[in-house]
């Protein structure tokens, strides 16, 4: 194993693209809060940040509709998308939701 020391501002602007092994405790889904996840639900996919979780809905920041991931497995591992629309702040019920993942890269920011 290799180390590379780098400033906290050059972790900052580089982080999303790092390829961490991140674990999280499965044991609770409270550990997912602050996390960024790619979900699919039983009618479309959606991208945000978890900022709340109550009962059965997540409460995201940063939310997006993705219209069309392109290649799936493409678009997770590198986080380009094909087509993206912004929600803003947006609730997701879990009951909808058939699977989800955590979201390595950076949130859309722009309609595309």
């Amino acid at each position: 194993m290799k180390t590379i020391n780098v400033s906290d501002e050059t972790y900052e602007l580089i982080k999303d693209q790092l390829d961490d092994d991140e674990s999280i405790d499965i044991s609770s889904i409270d550990e997912l809060v602050g996390k960024k996840l790619f979900l699919r639900t039983v009618t479309y996919h959606i991208l945000g940040k978890v900022e709340k979780i109550m009962g059965t809905i997540l409460y995201l920041s940063d939310a997006s509709w993705v219209a069309d991931s392109g290649r799936f497995s493409n678009a997770i591992k590198s986080g380009e998308l094909d087509e993206v629309e912004l929600l803003g702040n947006w609730f997701v019920n879990l009951s909808t939701v058939t699977d989800f993942g955590i979201w390595k890269h950076k949130l859309p920011k722009d309609q595309k």
